[in-house]
């Protein structure tokens, strides 16, 4: 049966150095929550303390409604993906999936039935009788994923477990992994750098940095909706200019960037001074005034050009011109003029807090 999981306050230590502080996620049954974040950002260090191969220094975990923080990490019913598969050498296909059924003191006649039913699911039967130095990167990692999920966990653990394949593969299996995680309705945190995978997979992702939460949301949101200039950064592209909020009331601010362009943007709240915006490529768009600049270079990415703007001042922007809304390119050297989609637009005051609705 699956669960959910519940973290309230964690905290993690190694000596004097702080890799977790104060994290508190409530991940609901049968959702698959992704951890990303950039190496070191903490997001391996939590999932470790889940399982319990980490200790925790401060605050509480529960699957449901039960404590596990002194649970040994044998008995927390979860299933584990790693980044580089940890399948058994000298035993089979088959015999690795069965392993954890074995160890749970499975009756045989029910371990074959559901080994066989589980290498089905990933697509691999035709392999059960054959050794893991036999078998590439993508099948390996399919015996890793049925060995996990065979056990029928309450709660699947994966560490970067397509880190190892190459570019094609990692989007075959994240689509193989999301689709069974849909079918079998187990709770699945996963953990990943790539924030690709993150928006592609996950009903939800809490997005990390040095040992703490930036954002929660879902693919959507995080990427439309950044709370704050880390998540902008490091969620797909942004471009980034410092502005001013010239005037503002507790529905619009009136932004001056660089001196060029005044825009209204829909906020949360009164705030004057300084302020940076954040754009996504898609978010800006040539217009016969507003920010004088020019095309640096430009590429034929089929669906959309992506040109490189350089403004008067020096700063290049990046912005995307979709094929279906224009008859021709903007040649190299050309003088331009950028505007911005306010209403999409991310607006954060000087402290990096976001502004905008």
């Amino acid at each position: 049966m699956s669960n959910e999981v519940i973290i309230k306050n964690a905290v993690k230590r190694y000596g004097d150095f702080t890799a977790l502080s104060d994290v508190s996620l409530h991940i609901k049954e049968g959702e698959f929550f992704t951890l990303l974040g950039p190496s070191g950002c903490g997001k391996t260090t939590l999932l470790r303390m889940i399982a319990g191969f980490n200790s925790i220094e401060g605050g509480e975990f529960f699957f449901g409604d039960k404590i596990i923080n002194n649970v040994p990490a044998h008995k927390r019913d979860i299933g584990m993906v790693f980044q580089n598969y940890a399948i058994f050498p000298h035993l089979t296909v088959e015999e690795n999936v069965a392993y954890g059924l074995k160890a749970r003191g499975v009756k045989k006649p029910e371990i074959e039935k559901r080994v066989k039913e589980a290498l089905d699911l990933v697509q691999i039967l035709p392999l059960a009788k054959r050794k893991p130095s036999e078998l590439s990167g993508g099948q390996q990692q399919r015996v890793a994923l049925a060995r996990a999920f065979v056990i029928e966990p309450s709660v699947l653990l994966m560490d970067e477990p397509l880190s190892n394949l190459d570019a094609k593969l990692r989007v075959q299996m994240r689509s193989i992994i999301k689709k069974l995680q849909r079918r079998l309705g187990i709770t699945t945190i996963y953990v990943t750098h790539d924030q690709e995978e993150a928006l592609a997979i996950s009903d939800r992702i809490a997005v990390m940095n040095q040992g703490k939460v930036m954002q929660i949301g879902t693919p959507t949101e995080i990427y439309a909706k950044p709370e704050n200039p880390f998540v902008a950064g490091f969620i797909g592209v942004s471009n980034f200019l410092n502005c001013e909020v010239t005037s503002c009331t507790e529905e619009s601010a009136r932004v001056s960037i660089k001196g060029e362009l005044d825009i209204d943007i829909p906020v949360r709240r009164n705030y004057t001074g300084k302020a940076q915006i954040s754009a996504r490529p898609e978010q800006l768009f040539f217009s016969q005034e507003g920010m004088p600049g020019k095309v640096l270079f430009s590429t034929f990415l089929g669906d959309f050009i992506e040109y490189e703007i350089q403004l008067d001042d020096g700063q290049e922007l990046i912005i995307n011109e979709y094929t279906k809304d224009t008859t021709s390119m903007h040649d190299i050297g050309e003088k331009v003029f950028i505007r911005f989609d306010v209403a999409r637009i991310s607006l954060y005051d000087e402290g990096g807090e976001v502004l905008s609705k």
